[in-house]
């Protein structure tokens, strides 16, 4: 049976220090949770798994693999629509779902099984060595009802490589972030197959794809992981390259009533330079919020392994309703190319659009 650590960085709580007694509004959270879970299992509701994308590491002769499993314990009705995976649903229904939390979960990787529970909002996230070949590979979750779902963990190869890290809000999807009714229409209401992917940017990271063809693709967000079917959907549609999400939970957390963006980016940015050192990460987002400044505390902390910064400038419009000042906000002494959309990153970008000279 291969072991497993928790993650360090929990979906709802990046906060680099917890308190013995959680908040009052994850306190609050986790009765509602035991109450509903309570009513919805007396009504004959089970417990079923949404599987997200996770990543590995194919390990060397010096460092052993390891894979990050990531799902969401969902109560689901016994009768559910035939063929739909538990909690993907589109627009606000996302948002209405009752975790199953402490469920426990076996989840088999590579013939090998081990045991997970889920956390106080449903979800797992954990890290399990093992051994296996880079690629894509299956990873099945099987409750105790016995009720099993197949999901999937993309494992990099070992060896020096360009990857990318990329945001998704108004870099590569037309969110209108800084306007919040606009952005609150957008992912409540609107249908996925009506919201636009930011021009060029998909061909300009089927590009960098083509170039270097073992890239590993992220996509970092502060979005919600209720919203991770849509994007996936939304992705693959538009012909993005494949990768692992990396979202947030919208609830309390142990420390406090809302989870913090920034740390949620920088805790992740950091744990990928540190599980793929042999990596050098391509950073790319917008300047409507902290990306900038995120990326450029990155570039300070790990100078070696931050290949480059490619930021998608919004409109002065936009800039003023996400911050109130028509200029965009960024505090970085690291080298930052920039353009409006991806047609313009791309010329910026022309050395990535290359295959890498052979060693």
């Amino acid at each position: 049976m291969p072991s497993h650590r928790p993650d360090a960085t929990h979906p709802a709580d990046h906060s680099p220090s917890t308190s013995r007694r959680p908040h009052l509004a994850a306190r609050l959270e986790d009765r509602y949770h035991r109450v509903l879970s309570r009513l919805l299992r007396s009504r004959d509701w089970r417990p079923a798994v949404l599987p997200y994308t996770g990543y590995g590491s194919a390990g060397t002769t010096s460092q052993p693999g390891s894979v990050r499993v990531m799902a969401r314990v969902l109560l689901t009705r016994p009768r559910r629509e035939a063929g739909r995976p538990a909690g993907e649903r589109r627009g606000y229904r996302s948002f209405f779902s009752a975790p199953a939390p402490g469920e426990r979960v076996d989840v088999q990787i590579a013939g090998r099984s081990v045991a997970l529970h889920a956390d106080r909002g449903g979800y797992l996230h954990a890290t399990v060595d093992a051994q296996l070949e880079p690629g894509r590979h299956e990873v099945t979750y099987r409750v105790a009802t016995g009720e099993c779902v197949t999901g999937d963990v993309v494992v990099v190869a070992p060896g020096d490589r360009l990857g990318v890290v990329s945001d998704i809000d108004d870099t590569v999807l037309v969110t209108a972030l800084p306007r919040p009714l606009v952005a609150a229409w957008n992912t409540f209401a609107r249908h996925p197959s009506a919201r636009h992917t930011v021009p060029g940017m998909a061909d300009l990271y089927r590009g960098i794809q083509a170039a270097h063809p073992d890239a590993p693709f992220v996509y970092l967000s502060t979005g919600a992981w209720n919203t991770a079917a849509t994007l996936r959907r939304f992705l693959q549609t538009h012909g993005f390259p494949a990768g692992p999400l990396l979202l947030t939970d919208w609830g309390p957390t142990n420390t406090g009533w809302f989870r913090s963006g920034p740390e949620h980016k920088n805790a992740e940015l950091d744990r990928l330079v540190q599980e793929f050192p042999d990596v050098r990460w391509l950073l790319i987002g917008d300047d409507g919020q902290h990306d900038p400044e995120i990326y450029a505390r990155a570039a300070r902390l790990y100078p070696d392994h931050i290949a480059g910064i490619a930021i998608r400038e919004l409109t002065p419009g936009q800039q003023l309703l996400a911050h109130g000042t028509p200029t965009a906000l960024r505090q970085t002494h690291a080298e930052v190319v920039s353009a409006p959309d991806g047609r313009g990153l791309a010329v910026k970008l022309a050395a990535y659009l290359r295959p890498a000279p052979p060693d």
